[in-house]
């Protein structure tokens, strides 16, 4: 829809209906709340002003952009959002020609201003259009957003950052000086007259531009802009988030000034649904819920992984205090709040900012302490130089603790957890394992507190798959066990939750089949598989990993090393592509990958 002729009054009114929208749909299907119904004003101040035909719309992590997929002709679609085959979560220009960029991982909004920045002047097109960036207050604490800065402000080229401050993080307006100061610095007159003096000043060298500039800076000491001044941008605000005539009126102005320009607008996170307003974690993504009550749908009686997680940390914690432990920005989603909350010293948050995240875990490893580094397996990647830097090249006993391994559903190809397997055990002095189930978790995180070189412990969103199989014994560097034992010549091996799919599949078949939990796909058990090698000859993989690079890869090198010959290898890990949203279960179904469709597939290669 073009809401640029739009009155104040009509706008008001569809960001009411925007607002009744996305309640109703993310109350069904589940999604992000809280921020998105925040962003509400800011975002049809942005169509109203701006036009996404033309101008980049760029929005950092885009979990908050559900009012941008509505004014942008996806309103009866919206519907399907996060559905298997249906809208996706996060913005996708493969999906709408609106959508500038895929996004899902935070901090990456301003860069991509900038490279669009640079094409348009390359392209010869500024004046006629300007790239409009959105980034939350957490995700600009993030280091690649500073390091776009360090050079939007340096080039001066035109862009708009839109600073979208729910949390009141950076700073809290001063009242009526406050408003006063952001009015001014915003008018025609304020940016006119500073042109002027600035032209002035050049004429009378550098002592007069030192003191002029001495004068703006206290002058502007007392707002919070300071820190965006001095990196050469343009700063307006703090503004009312939600006050659509000084949102659409600063708007407008920065549209004018042909430099880049950040504004500070504050929102409040949930509003115009009273339960969630305010700074409630709970409703920041959420699953279906009861409109009237707030109330959650019931959950499975099975227990997460992240919950079997944070109790066995709670319980090692006890007994060692050597143990600490960090994650970037999901204290909730990874289970340290509970250890947070106990170990206030010892356990922490370091916002957005995994690769500062695992360095800072290196140096405690060299002062005697056993860091547990938990982070999903998609927020690790954006620390991999740091994995292999700051903590493999001296073989520091840190613990990566990967939340999220495998397809975790909804959010999509962003943060299906498949691709950690491959790129830690590609690393020198790293170590890979994975429990199958809720025991041999607490085994595997007992072993991981003792072990004294980097180990990579991955674990899926969610429970386990259930399977009734022998009880885990205690884990062993590199040892595997066999769970199942059989006369025939088919060996299922699964890692991690692989391990209950082969069992799952198994169970479907008449055939006789050995089950091996693999355990270590880093260091493999050579002899386990080696002997295993002389008894059956048809060999199934089953992890919920990448294929290339993965744990087939790594039994296919074992065996051409060993010259082990004759076992023929099927391996149900993930093919070479993206995967995509919708319900776990008819996402793997679409994968093949649940039992019965294993089965078929088993059956075939028979």
């Amino acid at each position: 829809m073009d809401i640029s002729s739009y009155s104040l009054d009509e706008l008001q009114k569809l960001c009411g209906d925007i607002r009744e929208r996305i309640l109703e749909v993310v109350s069904v299907n589940g999604g992000h709340l809280s921020s998105t119904l925040g962003a509400t004003e800011l975002i049809v101040a942005m169509h109203k002003v701006f036009d996404s035909k033309k101008d980049p719309f760029i929005f950092d992590v885009s979990h908050q952009a559900y009012a941008h997929k509505l004014i942008t002709d996806r309103w009866e679609e919206f519907s399907t959002l996060r559905q298997f085959e249906g809208l996706c979560g996060y913005t996708k220009p493969s999906e709408s020609k609106d959508d500038f960029f895929v996004a899902g991982h935070s901090s990456t909004s301003i860069s991509l201003g900038v490279g669009a920045a640079k094409a348009i002047a390359l392209k010869g097109e500024q004046g006629s259009r300007i790239p409009v960036a959105m980034i939350g207050d957490g995700s600009i604490t993030a280091g690649m957003a500073f390091e776009a800065m360090n050079e939007l402000g340096d080039r001066k080229y035109p862009m708009i950052i839109i600073l979208n401050d729910n949390e009141m993080s950076i700073a809290k307006p001063i009242g009526a000086l406050s408003r006063i100061l952001t009015s001014t610095m915003a008018s025609p007159f304020y940016q006119k007259f500073k042109k002027r003096t600035e032209a002035f000043v050049d004429n009378f060298g550098d002592g007069a531009h030192y003191l002029a500039k001495r004068f703006e800076e206290s002058f502007k000491l007392i707002t919070p802009g300071i820190l965006f001044e001095e990196l050469g941008i343009e700063y307006i605000g703090p503004i009312d988030g939600h006050d659509l005539k000084s949102l659409i009126d600063t708007f407008e102005i920065a549209k004018k000034m042909g430099k880049p320009v950040i504004i500070h607008a504050q929102t409040v996170k949930g509003k115009g649904y009273k339960i969630a307003e305010g700074q409630h974690e709970k409703w920041h993504g959420v699953g279906p819920f009861d409109r009237e009550s707030g109330s959650s749908a019931p959950k499975s009686g099975a227990k997460a992984a992240t919950q079997i997680y944070t109790e066995a940390m709670l319980t090692l914690c006890e007994k060692n205090d050597k143990i600490v432990g960090i994650t970037a920005a999901m204290p909730g989603g990874t289970g340290l709040t509970a250890l947070m909350e106990k170990y206030p010293d010892r356990f922490w948050d370091a916002a957005i900012a995994e690769q500062h995240a695992v360095t800072s875990m290196g140096a405690l490893a060299v002062e005697g302490f056993k860091p547990f580094c938990t982070i999903y397996s998609t927020f690790m990647q954006r620390g991999y130089d740091q994995v292999i830097h700051d903590v493999c090249l001296m073989d520091l006993p840190v613990v990566f603790a990967m939340d999220r391994a495998g397809t975790v559903g909804e959010d999509g190809e962003t943060h299906q957890g498949a691709f950690d397997v491959s790129f830690m055990r590609a690393i020198p002095n790293m170590r890979l394992c994975a429990p199958r189930d809720e025991l041999s978790f607490h085994q595997a995180i007992n072993f991981a507190s003792q072990y004294g070189h980097p180990l990579s412990l991955r674990y899926p969103r969610g429970a386990f798959m259930a399977a009734d199989l022998p009880e885990s014994v205690p884990f062993e560097e590199g040892k595997a066990q066999l769970l199942i034992e059989s006369k025939g010549d088919i060996l299922f091996i699964g890692y991690g939750n692989g391990v209950g799919r082969a069992a799952q599949t198994s169970a479907l078949m008449d055939e006789e089949i050995a089950l091996l939990d693999l355990r270590f796909v880093k260091p493999l058990d050579e002899a386990m598989l080696k002997s295993l090698a002389q008894k059956h000859k048809k060999w199934f993989i089953f992890s919920d990993s990448a294929k290339m690079g993965g744990v087939g890869s790594a039994i296919l090198e074992f065996l051409a090393d060993e010259k082990i010959k004759g076992i023929e290898l099927t391996s149900f890990e993930y093919n070479d592509a993206f995967i995509t949203h919708g319900s776990t279960k008819l996402v793997e179904e679409s994968l093949g990958l649940s039992p019965e469709r294993l089965v078929e597939r088993v059956k075939a290669q028979l």
